[in-house]
């Protein structure tokens, strides 16, 4: 799939159907059948009979025996009873995934049906359909789900939001010896072993991903089920180190939020304009002010005056465009204006908090350290008492172990999830987009004939 439309949702077209009435029905089963089209219907009406319903290819071959037919034929009435009648000729209205246009036009032409590509109301936005073809988007969908349906003009963050919280999740979760493990699960996963592994079989991406992610960082940390020394440590121990780690905690966070605030633009580009991607704090203005004071910041750190002063120049420059920006917003007047001052304010405390708040993934990190100390101390401080002390060691390195793994990858995935959500997602949504809903009744396969 072309980049461009990979990082964008699925292109959607308004469609209408177009049926003689004596073949509505034909033309409904078929497009229930394929489940592409969304129609601008208040409801269709869903009988609860306990079953999934189902479609039959003729009205003929229902019985009063199978009530999955019956409650899909009642849905299909429901929907046609929605219909607009001209004549001979009823018709409905919706939205349909471009690319299953063409499939779908050959199959009504066989019932003298047709689906007619119509221009897009204006005011009104496409429902969303995210791209699910690769495994690693089917993956980690649900996470972007979980905080909101993407608008359909916005950038689909879902392959970047997966990459930042697996990074994020491995810096807090860095053992290596604990990461394998969790790649071992995802490998299960994705065999679906044990059976009943098989309903989360979807994410074994996600967790190999967030496997790997530890693994490389208990590479960097010399951390191995605890610091057993099976490996040195490439870049520094946390527990020693706890400055440089913080500091790299902090520094991953920059680029995080940078790349947020570049999405973030796009998407007011995209939802309105030149004008809001300019103003908005979350688009160029913003920008702006976090791009500046990280200069002033560097500036002062090498005391070089000229990125000083250019990071001030900088900042200020995106404050005003900012205050603008929200001033118009409020309807304007002096409390409009205060109301801009208490907000501009905001934004630069919120900058520096979220930035802040990225600190968590090093002091998650030295937790875990300090827990894999303390279960290795223990371990090792039984082995010199006889063959009891050694069968001692090794209940506590197992049940110590399998304590840190499962506190720790809780603890982990939700702090992960915590700095998606506030720090990087709110700069990459401002409004919400509604999720399409197709019209999905499959035809029985036993009684198409």
């Amino acid at each position: 799939m072309p980049l461009p439309e990979a990082v964008q949702p699925v292109r959607m077209q308004r469609v209408g159907l177009l049926a003689p009435v004596d073949e509505l029905r034909d033309a409904l089963v078929i497009v229930a059948d394929a489940g592409a089209v969304e129609f601008d219907i208040v409801s269709i009406e869903d009988t609860k009979v306990g079953v999934a319903p189902r479609l039959a290819r003729t009205p003929e071959l229902i019985t009063d025996e199978r009530a999955d037919l019956m409650a899909g034929e009642a849905q299909l009435n429901g929907c046609a009873e929605n219909a607009v009648r001209q004549g001979s000729v009823a018709g409905l209205v919706g939205w349909c995934p471009r690319s299953a246009v063409p499939d779908l036009r050959a199959k009504l032409a066989g019932v003298g049906a047709s689906l007619v590509p119509l221009p897009s109301p204006r005011g009104v936005d496409p429902p969303t359909l995210l791209h699910t073809e690769g495994q690693v988007q089917r993956s980690f969908a649900p996470m972007v789900d979980t905080y909101g349906t993407v608008p359909y003009v916005d950038v689909d963050p879902t392959v970047l939001a997966g990459v930042a919280y697996v990074v994020m999740f491995g810096m807090m979760f860095g053992d290596a010896g604990h990461g394998l493990l969790l790649t071992f699960i995802a490998l299960l996963l994705r065999i679906g072993r044990p059976r009943w592994l098989v309903r989360l079989r979807h994410i074994w991406p996600f967790v190999a991903g967030a496997g790997l992610a530890a693994t490389t960082f208990g590479v960097l940390y010399g951390e191995f089920f605890g610091p057993t020394h099976v490996f040195p440590a490439i870049w520094l121990d946390p527990l020693d180190e706890p400055i440089q780690l913080l500091t790299a905690a902090v520094g991953l966070g920059g680029v995080l939020l940078a790349a947020a605030y570049a999405v973030g633009t796009v998407n007011r580009w995209r939802e309105g304009g030149s004008g809001l991607a300019l103003y908005a704090p979350s688009g160029i203005a913003g920008s702006a002010v976090f791009l500046g004071l990280g200069l002033v910041a560097l500036g002062a750190y090498l005391d070089f005056p000229v990125l000083l002063l250019s990071g001030g120049v900088l900042a200020a420059a995106g404050l005003v465009f900012a205050a603008i920006g929200l001033y118009a917003g409020t309807g304007g007047g002096v409390g409009g204006a205060a109301e801009a001052g208490v907000q501009v304010f905001d934004v630069v405390i919120r900058l520096g908090s979220n930035l802040v708040s990225f600190a968590r993934l090093a002091a998650f990190g030295m937790t875990h350290a300090a827990l894999g100390l303390l279960v290795w101390q223990g371990t090792t401080a039984l082995t010199g008492a006889g063959w009891l002390g050694v069968a001692g060691a090794v209940i506590v390195f197992l049940v110590g172990n399998a304590v840190t793994f499962c506190l720790e990858a809780l603890v982990a995935g939700v702090q992960a999830l915590r700095l998606e959500f506030y720090e990087l997602f709110s700069r990459v949504f401002e409004i919400q987009g509604r999720p399409f809903r197709p019209w999905h009744v499959p035809m029985d396969k036993e009684v198409t004939s």
